[in-house]
């Protein structure tokens, strides 16, 4: 890194994996300084989750080079095992044992880390801590799933895709721990599909499509390379009639256009500029308006921007 740059907490350089005919990673680059919390955002199928588990040791780089905390996986496997905690997107438990019994069997493989009890009030599952883990609800087995990973007092914390499948509440009870972690001064990578998510815990995030990070900076920054502040969105016309895109892109204030599921997408300065312009040039081609929105530019507006597909495309 750049002298006087943080450390990097993970270095990766000209990362490369494949199976069979699909490149799942393309010689990756990616930094992650000390103490940050990164994003990995990107569609089902952009890579990264090969790359998250190439940095876990779960799975092995066909070429590059992966640094955690500065050690490499086939040199110093135990020392990393005990450095790091990770949370899958899927966590199997054994059912019959309690949280606690739980708990105690995965802090038994760390040097060092606090009291399952600690932890468990941490996770905030006192109330459940003699519960066997099948009677346990979907949000409070990812809470227990978090505490696992928590239980050595890692240095560097994987979450991948740590929500998926929660209801409101329990997302954001997650997204506190995540919180009270990160202003310890840990280190953390996640990966979701939930661009709220993003904006709120990510210091910086990269967006990856085909195996390569397409773009790379804050929440902030990244929304700002849109060049614009809000998106129109909307539906019109039939087969027999669509608009006319190019024209639109022409339009006072429109930055962009893109296609959507259906829809069409601007990118815009001013609403109050570009929606009577849209209206006026939609009437001008004799297309019927169906259905219009405007929201403030996202994360989810900057992907559909960069590939024309939406983060949670299949």
């Amino acid at each position: 890194m750049p002298e006087g740059a943080p450390w990097a907490a993970l270095h990766i350089r000209h990362l490369r994996k494949t199976y069979k005919d699909v490149v799942a990673v393309d010689d990756l680059d990616l930094d992650v300084p000390a103490g940050e919390c990164f994003g990995l955002l990107g569609p089902n199928g952009a890579g990264k989750t090969t790359t998250i588990e190439i940095c876990e040791g779960l799975t092995a780089a066909d070429s590059g080079l992966v640094e955690v905390l500065g050690l490499q996986w086939d040199k110093h496997a135990q020392e990393l095992r005990q450095r790091l905690g990770i949370q899958l997107q899927e966590t199997q438990l054994s059912e019959k044992l309690t949280v606690l019994e739980t708990l105690r069997l995965f802090r038994s493989f760390y040097r060092q880390g606090p009291e399952p009890a600690e932890v468990i009030a941490l996770v905030q599952l006192d109330e459940k801590r003699n519960a066997r883990v099948g009677g346990l609800s979907g949000g409070q087995k990812q809470r227990l799933a978090l505490a696992c990973a928590l239980v050595g007092d890692p240095d560097f914390l994987f979450l991948d895709e740590p929500t998926t499948g929660l209801d409101p509440q329990a997302r954001r009870q997650l997204w506190e721990l995540i919180e009270r972690f990160k202003l310890a001064g840990r280190t953390i990578l996640l990966t979701t599909h939930y661009m709220d998510e993003a904006e709120r815990l990510c210091d910086r995030v990269g967006i990856m499509d085909h195996g390569k990070v397409i773009a790379l900076g804050t929440p902030r920054e990244l929304v700002a390379s849109l060049g614009a502040e809000h998106v129109v969105e909307f539906s019109a016309g039939d087969a027999a009639g669509a608009p006319d895109l190019a024209a639109l892109s022409r339009l006072e204030g429109v930055r962009g256009v893109s296609p959507g599921n259906g829809t069409v997408l601007l990118r815009v300065g001013e609403l109050h500029q570009a929606v009577p312009a849209l209206l006026d040039e939609l009437t001008r081609q004799g297309v019927a308006l169906t259905e219009l929105r405007t929201h403030s530019a996202t994360l989810e507006d900057v992907f559909v921007g960069l590939t024309g597909r939406h983060l949670r495309d299949e």
